[in-house]
């Protein structure tokens, strides 16, 4: 197992987590922001200095890479990059919406076995960036910038249950009515769910390239998302 220190800066949220052996073992979080710019590096620095008193050492630095806020993924990606490059530490890339599902799936063991999830995040207006996952995080549909009408989702809809959630999924409720869709409510990206998706991105290798590294907001979808989303 891996000591991580965990980020995310991709809502209005800020969080910062350490994890060890398949455990939170610190967390700090404000809810209040956007205040990114004001609270992540105190987040952090406390973060560093309860694993220093513990004689625990960071094996690497996780953060949220997107979709998400522009500004907020730039700051959590900068400072993630500057403590890889100051305490030497692996860059390991979680994907924002994956981590949305992440409480989900933990809260909610009950869902039907052939359930979906579907994670989104609020672009304005009835826009989101959304995918659509299993519940063994299997990618059923890729990550992409959706405007929501009835038929958005209609062909997993008509499958079987589907359940929405993320700061973009009640704006679309009315406009899905469908009897298979379903809302949960409350659930944010925060760092404290990140752990499993990290470890298992560190057991394959799965590290990014520290000095070349960009969240998915930047790298994926400005190329090929209207301005108005941006």
């Amino acid at each position: 197992m891996s000591c991580i220190l965990n980020i995310d800066t991709s809502t209005d949220v800020c969080s910062v987590a350490v994890s060890q052996d398949g455990a939170c073992i610190y967390y700090d979080e404000d809810k209040t922001g956007p205040n990114h710019a004001e609270k992540l590096g105190v987040f952090v620095d406390e973060a560093m200095s309860f694993a220093d008193s513990h004689a625990i050492p960071f094996d690497a630095v996780a953060v949220s890479c997107g979709p998400g806020s522009y500004t907020g993924l730039r700051i959590g990606v900068s400072m993630a990059k500057g403590v890889c490059v100051g305490q030497d530490l692996k860059l390991v890339a979680v994907p924002t919406l994956e981590l949305l599902c992440v409480p989900v799936l933990l809260r909610h063991d009950d869902m039907e076995d052939n359930a979906l999830l579907c994670p989104m995040i609020d672009a304005r207006r009835m826009e989101v960036y959304a995918a659509i996952y299993d519940r063994s995080l299997r990618e059923v549909r890729e990550i992409g910038a959706d405007v929501v009408t009835a038929d958005t989702y209609r062909e997993y809809l008509d499958r079987g249950p589907v359940y929405f959630f993320g700061n973009g999924a009640a704006k679309c409720m009315d406009v899905i009515n469908h009897p298979n869709a379903h809302l949960i409510e409350g659930i944010v990206p925060e760092a404290k769910w990140m752990f499993p998706l990290a470890e298992k991105r560190i057991a394959q290798e799965r590290y990014e390239d520290v000095a070349y590294f960009v969240p998915y907001y930047l790298k994926d979808f400005v190329s090929k998302t209207p301005k108005k989303l941006l």
